[in-house]
């Protein structure tokens, strides 16, 4: 059974392991092996688990996932949703993107992006009612696109 809670400072190390395990596909789909969760460092981690919201999926003391939250006005920024690879597609980050609604009531609305070829996370977010907002081009390879859930939006 996966338990989310807020992650601490003292688990940035396992995050960005986590988060550099979960990146290397998108690395290798889009061809880009400096995408920014590659590049992060130890001490960034900690600076956003410090400053924003982080929350963890843990199972058995592992952190099977992670999810970054940031308040801009009323809206909450996601960003970095990481499930471990031997842990997708069972749910984790289901899991960690409701628990992210619920950690910000305040927010009207939550927005986060993903790259145009990642159409497992693209699935994800449409399922749990994110809806594209614009794309942007941002490289010859990499087109981002938004995504926006408000809570009107219902989860089948």
């Amino acid at each position: 059974m996966v338990e989310i809670t807020r992650a601490l400072p003292g688990d940035a190390g396992e995050i960005l392991t986590l988060q550099r395990a979960a990146y290397v596909t998108e690395a290798q789909l889009y061809g880009d092996p400096f995408l920014a969760p590659l590049v992060e460092s130890l001490d960034q981690v900690r600076t956003v688990i410090e400053t924003g919201i982080v929350l963890k999926a843990e199972d058995g003391g592992r952190i099977v996932g992670a999810a970054r939250g940031r308040l801009s006005g009323s809206t909450c920024l996601v960003g970095r949703l990481v499930v471990a690879p031997d842990r997708q597609g069972r749910g984790v980050g289901s899991a960690l993107l409701a628990a992210m609604h619920e950690a910000v009531p305040e927010a009207t609305a939550f927005d986060l992006f993903t790259g145009h070829l990642s159409e497992g996370n693209l699935r994800l977010y449409r399922r749990l009612g994110y809806r594209e907002t614009r794309r942007e081009r941002v490289q010859d390879h990499l087109t981002l696109i938004h995504l926006r859930r408000t809570p009107e939006a219902s989860t089948p």
